[in-house]
């Protein structure tokens, strides 16, 4: 059977608007591997759109007279569930969370959702033979999950049970089914609310033991959703903060519920309205992208630092843009035409030579009445010493902080140093001053977890050794351990505090301390650290209104 031929068909089971390029017809599994579908007969792009199907792996499920069923149910992964890339993160987010320790398997328990929602909306409103789909790609000895998923379908489309069930059907399995074909249709508009249900009817299941082999067996019986390396999927960083419910507890499912029902989990609260960088990364590998620890971290706190960025404050200048004659110099040849001066040529002498009697006008520049704005440079240090949270699994709101300021400086045209510093030797730090954005966030969410030394090398080279090109604000972001910016000697016995003292003066803009302290730290440091302002914070949270007002606060109060 000709399956581009019928492609069509499978378009208009959603409407006669519905728009979704062709499939990826694979004939062999080995070329469908190499277009990114493994362990499945079907793969969905979200990212781009796409279908990809293993043809040899469809015949060999005995679906190759089934084409408008197998690439309907494909298409409804781009039109119904989860049908973008946000959707589908938050879909597989809550069933994570249905699944506790069972997390690896939730990208399964996800797709099972969106199938049957797909399969129910095909086979009831548009006729097409979804059941018969699945009489013939299920197992003879079936997991105990595949076997509640069958028996929901049964009971969602009327079939006697055995139609698609190989396995014994329980007492257990019975009633979660019956639930399960409760949900599904309660839920058929509000998919992403009765995931977290879905999930914890799949729990008991996954709790009592299905092998590897068993869950290996159930995936290549569904369909598998990827995504690109480079895909940004926006608002991941939020928690989902509605409790999961089970069904049996859920007025909505079942009539006999209480109609307060009681949450699986308590709802989160303060900080928890954020997932932490290691749950963010596990979702997007999850999701199917090849993402490492570090790079999954950038992409967290750049996604939480962007609702605070605010413009980064500007030093004003004198512009010197209006010309001023300062007399004539020999033109010569290889030089713009259009300067020769052939007034002051003639003058000289009545016979041209060029470059021997031409002249051109010497112009200099004289301060004009205008302003032009200079962004102030950022150099910033971040403490990563053994009390700091390590921001790739943690949220660190050093890190979040350093990003604030260190992305509104780019914004606006500023230069940015990052320094990450914990023990003796311990430092990372960006190429000078860049405006690599990639090159800032991998500083910030490195980690030492070492001791307590600041880099007072960084200051000595910065500002000793050479000439800073233009005013700097020097940002410390730390605790009672910025006390060993001046109480320590650098390498070549060098007091601390007369390098920082000389910094800050070299800096030109500046420099600022926020530090989480406690006691009588406060009184100590401002003695130590004159000159410098101080920020003090009583929790590291405080650290995130700071970078936001930093500009308004801090700079405002140099800007000249």
């Amino acid at each position: 059977m000709n399956w581009h031929e019928r492609w069509p068909d499978a378009l208009r089971a959603w409407g006669r608007f519905t728009n979704v390029h062709a499939p990826d017809y694979c004939e062999s599994t080995s070329d469908a591997k190499r277009a990114g579908l493994t362990g499945s007969f079907a793969m969905f792009r979200l990212d781009d759109r796409t279908v990809v199907l293993d043809m040899r792996a469809v015949a060999d499920l005995g679906l190759e007279d089934l084409p408008v069923e197998v690439m309907a149910h494909e298409i409804g992964h781009h039109v119904l569930c989860p049908a973008d890339l946000a959707d589908n993160a938050r879909l597989l987010a809550r069933v994570r969370r249905g699944v506790p320790g069972f997390e690896q398997a939730a990208p399964l328990v996800a797709n099972l959702y969106a199938d049957m929602l797909i399969n129910d909306r095909l086979q009831r409103s548009r006729g097409l033979r979804m059941a018969e789909v699945y009489e013939r790609i299920t197992t003879p000895e079936p997991s105990t999950l595949w076997t509640f998923y069958m028996r929901a379908y049964e009971i969602l489309w009327s079939l006697t049970s055995g139609t698609l069930t190989r396995g014994v059907i329980t007492a257990d399995i019975e009633g979660d089914a019956q639930l399960c074909a409760r949900l599904v249709r309660v839920y058929a508009t509000d998919w992403l609310r009765g995931a977290g249900g879905f999930a914890a009817l799949c729990f008991r299941y996954l709790a009592e033991g299905s092998t590897e082999d068993a869950l290996a067996g159930t995936r290549g019986r569904v369909c598998v959703g990827v995504v690109g390396d480079d895909t940004h999927i926006p608002g991941l960083t939020a928690a989902d903060g509605e409790p999961i419910v089970h069904p049996a507890l859920d007025p909505q499912v079942n009539e006999f519920a209480p109609q307060e029902a009681p949450a699986d989990e308590p709802q989160p609260h303060g900080e928890g309205q954020f997932r932490e960088p290691f749950e963010y990364g596990q979702i997007l590998r999850q999701l199917g992208l090849k993402i490492s620890d570090e790079t999954a971290a950038a992409r967290y706190y750049r996604e939480r630092a962007a609702p605070h960025l605010v413009r980064f404050p500007v030093r004003t200048q004198p512009i010197s843009v209006e010309p001023l004659p300062e007399g004539h110099t020999a033109w010569d040849i290889g030089e713009p035409l259009e300067a020769v001066d052939w007034l002051a040529t003639a003058t000289r002498s009545p016979v041209v030579v060029p470059g021997i009697t031409t002249v051109q006008t010497a112009l200099g520049t004289t301060e004009g009445t205008d302003s032009s704005r200079r962004p102030v440079d950022l150099d910033l240090y971040v403490d990563s010493s053994g009390s700091m949270p390590d921001p790739r699994r943690n949220v660190s709101y050093l890190t979040l902080a350093g990003a604030i300021l260190a992305l509104s400086a780019l914004r606006v045209g500023a230069r940015v140093q990052a320094t990450l510093w914990s023990g003796a030797k311990q430092f990372l730090t960006t190429d000078g001053f860049v405006r690599d954005e990639d090159a800032i966030m991998h500083v910030l969410t490195g980690y030492f977890g070492g001791g307590t030394a600041f880099p007072l090398h960084m200051l000595r080279r910065t500002y000793l050794e050479q000439d800073r090109a233009g005013p700097t604000h020097i940002v410390v972001i730390s605790d009672e351990g910025v006390d060993t910016m001046v109480r320590l000697n650098d390498e070549f016995g060098r007091p601390g505090s007369e390098i920082a003292a000389r910094a800050l003066t070299a800096a030109d803009a500046g420099g600022t301390l926020v530090l989480n302290l406690f006691g009588d730290w406060e009184a100590k440091i401002r003695e130590i650290t004159p000159g410098w302002d101080l920020h003090r914070v009583s929790q590291w949270q405080d650290l995130v209104d700071f970078a936001a007002a930093f500009s308004r606060a801090q700079y405002e109060r140099s800007s000249v």
